[in-house]
């Protein structure tokens, strides 16, 4: 069974998540002078939902009553796999914006579809560079636009949840914003690092948590605590 599995994901799955990527990125930069309508958006959710139904992998999804689409959050998640993002973005009901590293922007086709609707590059190698896209990022961050950050900075190598940097934390001090823990349930099980197929039989769980106003805390490592207790407890 696993075989054939592997054989389906191989020949039909990733041909058709190509396909669609492809079609994806191209209707978002045509679509370029309405990058904030609704259109591309729509067609960006079902992408990623696309991704997950083509490698045939159920999710479920909690806590979606929790967050106000006309507000705008600091999303944070654990960093489990490569398809966080396409359950993030699928089904996240908030329009947002990645935090994504620059290593995409140079990716055929993605690289510009990405840049066009909005999403900031970051140079993790680079201090000076990072703090330049966390002050791009923030001006984005109003009437609704969210961002959508993995504080770990990389994906788990265990399948635990890694030690988180500053930076979402920092955006949303600054502009006083509440925080969303996210936490991504079975997608290290599922696909763990440096593996190119979906172990079958996989199922996948996203909860997203209560808003956190980070202003009850005395600094920023408290907060940071506290953020990754509540995305553990919904690993739980």
């Amino acid at each position: 069974m696993k075989v054939l599995y592997i054989v389906y994901q191989l020949l039909i799955g990733y041909p058709l998540v190509i396909v669609a990527t492809l079609f994806t990125a191209i209707f978002t930069i045509l679509c370029f002078p309405w990058k904030n309508s609704k259109a591309p958006r729509t067609v960006q959710v079902l992408w990623s939902r696309s991704v997950l139904w083509f490698l045939l992998v159920p999710i479920k999804v909690t806590g979606r009553e929790n967050v106000d689409t006309k507000q705008s959050y600091v999303f944070v998640a654990n960093h489990q796999s490569f398809l966080d993002v396409f359950a993030i973005y699928g089904w996240l009901p908030n329009n947002f914006k990645w935090l994504m590293k620059k290593e995409i922007r140079k990716v055929p086709f993605v690289g510009t579809a990405c840049a066009v609707a909005g999403h900031i590059f970051v140079d993790r190698a680079n201090p000076k560079a990072a703090m330049k896209s966390l002050e791009d990022v923030k001006v984005q961050l109003h009437d609704g636009i969210s961002t959508a950050i993995f504080p770990e900075g990389t994906r788990t190598k265990t399948g635990e949840i890694g030690r988180f940097k500053q930076g979402a934390f920092k955006i949303a001090m600054d502009l006083n914003l509440p925080v969303v823990p996210i936490s991504l349930k079975g997608f290290f099980k599922a696909m763990p690092s440096k593996q190119f197929y979906v172990n079958p039989g996989s199922h996948v769980e996203i909860h997203i948590g209560q808003p956190i106003d980070l202003s009850q805390f005395n600094d920023m490592n408290e907060a940071m605590a506290y953020v990754r207790e509540q995305i553990q407890k919904g690993l739980n």
